[in-house]
């Protein structure tokens, strides 16, 4: 019987096992004509509920706030603004992005950033008993129990999507 191919490990999965946090890592088939979180929980046969995308945004002073939502929804900016104490939020630029937190666009996960900014998680998050977030690129997610990614990320919790 074949070995299951070893997965390298990411930032993200180094920083979880320092942390002590448990995390199943789950690898799929990236289709790169369709970048789409909702792509990604389809092929793992997940609810789009469940797995978060991980989106950052800029603060009008150009500091960055990462937003977890589910990848089926949409971030409402003013609420995200109003969570996060900033008079407004837009988001990074994809260009931006591999500068500013280590990733690339399809691949950017909460933890493992080359700084922690302040985030927030959709409240939703805590409907379920494990939720999945980027593992630090694309075609990896990591399942792990939201209460220990909010805590390890120094998240608040709230409801930051459009309905």
């Amino acid at each position: 019987m074949a070995r299951p191919a070893k997965i390298q490990k990411t930032n993200a999965m180094r920083e979880l096992e320092r942390a002590g946090i448990a995390y199943r890592a789950i690898t799929y088939e990236v289709d790169e004509s369709d970048r789409s979180g909702v792509h990604a929980a389809a092929v793992l046969g997940e609810d789009p509920d469940q797995v978060f995308k991980t989106l950052v945004t800029t603060a009008p002073d150009g500091d960055h706030v990462v937003c977890c939502i589910p990848v089926a929804q949409e971030l409402d900016l003013k609420a995200a603004a109003r969570v996060a104490d900033e008079k407004s939020l837009e988001m990074m630029h994809v260009r931006d992005l591999l500068g500013a937190t280590g990733y690339i666009r399809g691949g950017c996960s909460p933890v493992g950033m080359k700084r922690q900014f302040r985030t927030i998680v959709d409240e939703t998050c805590q409907l379920f008993d494990e939720i999945m977030v980027s593992g630090g690129r694309r075609g990896l997610q990591l399942a792990v129990e939201p209460e220990a990614l909010v805590r390890f990320c120094g998240a608040a919790m709230a409801d930051i999507c459009k309905r």
